[in-house]
């Protein structure tokens, strides 16, 4: 049975979101439409935190990408290099009459585990590294106070590590890992850790998907 575990870890770890095909086409980046609002995260591989994010009632668009670096323009080989500092990250358009910025802070610390250092699964890195991006005083102060809550409830064995700093620029990835986790159901990576992410948070965050996600 272990050499079995071990053997499966290693093809997560071959398979893995930095092993995912990459073009060289970039999508723009959408500018908010009227009404809406815009939150940054970061919590490991985008696949599934993009997908995790859509999911919830009031977010019309998400986008994955890179920030937290210095490198304008990032291609998806340089940011896993880790000589840019960026971190995988989603973009989140929404409705704040519909959704708020606490609520959707709450459903990044569920999406994913943010009290491992630069590292998520079989991720390993700082491009993995758990950050949450803030373009006002106030998400600050929800960051924080989530952050406090988060470790208050013992939800982790953990304290949070997640990153809190302002918000500086956005660089969407490449076009093939946009809404990745829907159109590569039959990827291993997928199936045996990104899934596994997603049905997690659909339990932590159920009062506050979309219907067609509450089973």
């Amino acid at each position: 049975m272990k050499k079995l575990i071990l053997y499966i870890a290693g093809i997560f770890l071959f398979v893995g979101c930095a092993n995912g095909q990459s073009s060289d086409k970039f999508p723009s980046l959408p500018n908010p439409k009227t009404g809406e609002a815009v939150a940054t995260f970061g919590g490991g591989c985008f696949w599934s935190m993009s997908e995790a994010m859509s999911e919830l009632k009031g977010v019309n668009k998400v986008v994955s990408g890179y920030a937290g670096g210095n490198t304008k323009n990032p291609t998806y080989q340089e940011v896993s290099s880790q000589n840019t500092n960026h971190a995988e990250t989603v973009q989140v358009y929404y409705d704040p009459k519909v959704i708020s910025y606490d609520k959707l802070a709450e459903g990044f610390f569920f999406a994913h585990d943010p009290t491992t250092l630069n590292r998520q699964g079989p991720d390993e890195g700082t491009d993995y590294r758990s950050i949450a991006f803030y373009r006002t005083p106030e998400e600050k102060n929800t960051l924080l106070a989530t952050i406090k809550k988060v470790n208050e409830s013992k939800h982790y064995n953990n304290p949070v590590v997640t990153q809190v700093v302002p918000f500086a620029a956005f660089y969407p990835a490449e076009t093939y890992h946009q809404g990745y986790y829907r159109t590569h159901d039959d990827n291993p990576y997928i199936e045996g850790v990104s899934k596994p992410k997603v049905l997690k948070f659909r339990k932590a965050m159920a009062a506050d998907l979309k219907p067609e996600f509450k089973k």
